[in-house]
C-alpha cells in the first residue's frame, strides 16, 4: 500500500472527486501569540546563526510584534520568517559598512527597513449605523472581520447588486437575505412596495483576500432588515452563522480563528448559532477571556440583540421561545 500525505492552504482548490477521497485533517491557523514563541525561539535564532549575525543582532520583542502585526498575514509563520531574515540583511548590511558594530532592532528601525506597513488595519462598523453589521470571516489567513453593508437607493426599479470579493456560497447567501426580509417585511415594519421601488447594494469592504462560505448569512440578513427598516446595527458585537430560507441559524467552523479576531478588533460580545456552543468549550479559556457569546437558533434572536431600537424591537413577535440560559460571558 502507498499513503500520500499533501498539504494545503485553502481546500477550496482542490478538485471534487479528490478531496472525496481524502481524508482531510485541518490544522488551526496561529496566534498572535503562537506566532511570537515561535518566531523568538526558533526563527530568530535560525535565522541569526545563518546570517552570521548570532552576538551581533538582537531584537527586541516589540520589535517581533510590530513584524507580525504590521507586514504579515497569514495561517503560518513563512511569511515571518521571510521577514525577519529581511531585516536581519538590512542589518547585516549595516553592520558590513562599518555604521554600526551591534544592533538592538527597534519597532521603528523595523519601519525604516520594511517601509510602510503591508497590513492595513481592518475596516469595521465603529458606531451605531444603519445598514453596517460586523461579521466574522475565516479565510486562508485565517479568521477576519467581515463587515457587510447595505445600500438602499430611492426611486429604483427593484435591482439587487452585490459586490466585493466574495464567492457564490456567499452570493446565494445574501440571495437568502433578501427572500427573508421580503418575507418578513410587515414584521420588521418594512413597506411591500420599499424592494419595487428602490435598488439594493451590498457590498463586503476589504476584498482583497477572497472570501466564500455561509458564515455570512446573519451579517447579511442583519445589515439588509436595518437598511430597509431604518433601525442602526450595534457596532459593538460581530456574528457569524448560517441561515435558512425560514430564517434558522445553522453552526459554521472556523470559531476559534473568528473569535481571535474579534478580539483584535477590540469586539467582545460574539453572536453565535447555538450548536457552536460545544465549540467554545473545546477552545482553551485564556483566548476567552473577557469575551461574551450569545447563542442563538433563528435569525429573529440575532436581530433583538443586535438593532438598538428597543420600540420596534420590541414590537416585533419573537416565535422563540426566550433561552435563559443564551448568553454565556466566558470566564
Amino acid at each position: 500500500n502507498v499513503l500520500f500525505i499533501t498539504t494545503a492552504n485553502d481546500a477550496s482548490h482542490i478538485p471534487g472527486p479528490l478531496y472525496d477521497r481524502m481524508d482531510v485533517i485541518e490544522l488551526p491557523s496561529y496566534t498572535r501569540v503562537e506566532k511570537f514563541n515561535i518566531a523568538r525561539r526558533h526563527l530568530l535564532p535560525k535565522q541569526l546563526k545563518n546570517n552570521g549575525l548570532e552576538s551581533r543582532v538582537t531584537m527586541a520583542p516589540a520589535a517581533l510584534y510590530e513584524i507580525i502585526d504590521g507586514y504579515t498575514r497569514e495561517a503560518g509563520v513563512r511569511t515571518l520568517e521571510r521577514t525577519i531574515t529581511a531585516v536581519l540583511r538590512k542589518c547585516a548590511q549595516k553592520i558590513a559598512a562599518g555604521e554600526k558594530d551591534k544592533i538592538n532592532v527597534t519597532p521603528a528601525m523595523v519601519k525604516a527597513m520594511l517601509g510602510p506597513e503591508k497590513v492595513k488595519p481592518t475596516f469595521i462598523s465603529r458606531t451605531d449605523a444603519v445598514g453596517i453589521a460586523n461579521g466574522l470571516a475565516w479565510t486562508s489567513v485565517g479568521g477576519e472581520m467581515l463587515p457587510i453593508e447595505v445600500s438602499i437607493i430611492p426611486s429604483g426599479s427593484g435591482k439587487v447588486e452585490i459586490t466585493g470579493s466574495l464567492g457564490d456560497v456567499m452570493k446565494e447567501s445574501a440571495h437568502l437575505a433578501l427572500t427573508y426580509a421580503r418575507v418578513h417585511a410587515e414584521t420588521y415594519h418594512i413597506a411591500p412596495d420599499k424592494f419595487k421601488n428602490t435598488d439594493i447594494h451590498i457590498h463586503a469592504p476589504e476584498g482583497a483576500v477572497p472570501k466564500d462560505g455561509p458564515s455570512a448569512g446573519v451579517t447579511l440578513t442583519t445589515a439588509l432588515i436595518s437598511a430597509l427598516s431604518e433601525i442602526p446595527v450595534r457596532h459593538d458585537l460581530a456574528m457569524t452563522g448560517e441561515i435558512t430560507l425560514r430564517g434558522k441559524v445553522l453552526p459554521v467552523g472556523g470559531i476559534r480563528e473568528k473569535i481571535l479576531a474579534a478580539k483584535r478588533a477590540g469586539i467582545k460580545d460574539i453572536i453565535l448559532c447555538e450548536e457552536n456552543r460545544k465549540d467554545i468549550n473545546e477552545i482553551q479559556p485564556m483566548y476567552l477571556t473577557g469575551m461574551t457569546f450569545h447563542y442563538v437558533k433563528d435569525i429573529k434572536e440575532v436581530l433583538r440583540l443586535a438593532l438598538t431600537d428597543e420600540k420596534v424591537a420590541d414590537a416585533i413577535d419573537f416565535t422563540i421561545k426566550e433561552d435563559k440560559n443564551k448568553e454565556n460571558p466566558a470566564q
